[in-house]
């Protein structure tokens, strides 16, 4: 019984002892430090084309880092080209129909308009003189009443013919109405944007990296239909990268923008990365699970972004860490990472 006793005891010391050592591994910092844990977190893109078209090209594969303005992906041009090239004909046809309206009419068609004019004055004075003719001989009984009408019926016809002549010479010499060339010209801009439009969704058959970044999934092959719904890539950026924390109430008021943090991983032990806070939640939540803290989970917390240096691109996405930022420390006016070598 007594060795049961002293095995309870030493039992009970040695837990103490244990619980002790976390209790002072976990607060053994300075009264300015705060230690919060969380994971690298970073921003995904998924790139799609925007008209549906077969793929023609992937040009990288998973795990490919590529650089900003890269081209990625290509889809089958011959279909964009056949439309680019309709609408700068198109433009093309429109172009000489404005020019013509803004020239004017040429000088070889007003004088054609004038001698039309000359044409019809003599044919009025020829059909005068034979209806004057025609009315001499009826007085004479030498014709008929019909001849007369009908030589009155031509001399109404040509008299009509001068008139109509004469405002086509006046228009011709005045050239095309206003509102003509304003709906030309009209016209003229719509088919200059439809050019554009159609080069664009020329150029939009290209898939450009919009950043750095690596590859993370390649979701769709040569061949297959791609549309605006439809991602063909998914892209992991790399700049920036961040550590999304967890900070709680009671330690938020010692926290500032700007404020320089060291970030330490378990994948490479006794490694820290410089970083600084970058934004701090408005609202409260609760604890997410995956936070592996010291608190109780109930606890209502902030949200954290910490930013952080990461030049040999070793933090990678959903890795845990902890942050340890200096509060005693005055905010960086512009906190930045050293060039990547």
């Amino acid at each position: 019984m007594a060795n049961i006793k002293i095995a309870a005891i030493g039992f009970l010391v040695l837990s103490g002892i244990v619980i002790a050592g976390f209790y002072l591994q976990d607060n053994h910092r300075s009264p300015d430090q705060i230690i919060l844990y969380g994971n690298i977190d970073i921003r995904q893109v998924e790139l799609s084309f925007h008209d549906p078209e077969h793929i023609e090209q992937i040009l990288v594969q998973e795990g490919e880092r590529v650089k900003q303005g890269q081209l990625l992906a290509i889809q089958a041009l011959e279909g964009f080209q056949y439309a680019r090239d309709k609408a700068a004909a198109n433009l093309e046809v429109q172009q000489h129909i404005v020019n013509k309206l803004l020239h004017g009419s040429r000088p070889q068609e007003i004088g054609k308009a004038g001698n039309d004019v000359n044409a019809a004055e003599a044919a009025v004075l020829l059909a005068k003189k034979e209806l004057s003719r025609m009315q001499t001989l009826v007085e004479k009984k030498l014709t008929s009443a019909e001849s007369v009408d009908k030589a009155k019926a031509k001399y109404d016809e040509t008299r009509e013919n001068l008139q109509a002549l004469k405002e086509q010479y006046s228009l011709t010499a005045i050239g095309p109405r206003r509102e003509d060339i304003q709906a030309a010209q009209a016209q003229l801009k719509a088919d200059e944007a439809a050019l554009q439009l159609a080069k664009k969704s020329w150029e939009d058959a290209h898939l450009y990296a919009p950043k750095e970044a690596v590859i993370q999934n390649r979701i769709l092959e040569p061949g297959d239909m791609a549309n605006a719904q439809t991602p063909v890539l998914t892209l992991a950026l790399i700049d920036p990268v961040w550590a999304r924390v967890y900070v709680a109430e009671t330690d938020l008021g010692k926290l500032r923008p700007g404020m320089a943090a060291q970030i330490a991983g378990d994948s490479f032990p006794g490694k820290t990365y410089a970083g600084w806070v970058g934004y701090i939640s408005p609202t409260a939540e609760f604890t997410p699970k995956t936070v592996e803290t010291t608190e109780l989970r109930t606890s209502l917390v902030y949200q954290l972004r910490v930013y952080a240096c990461n030049p040999e691109d070793q933090l990678r996405l959903g890795m845990p860490v902890t942050v340890t930022i200096d509060t005693a420390q005055a905010p960086l006016n512009q906190p930045a990472c050293p060039a990547k070598p």
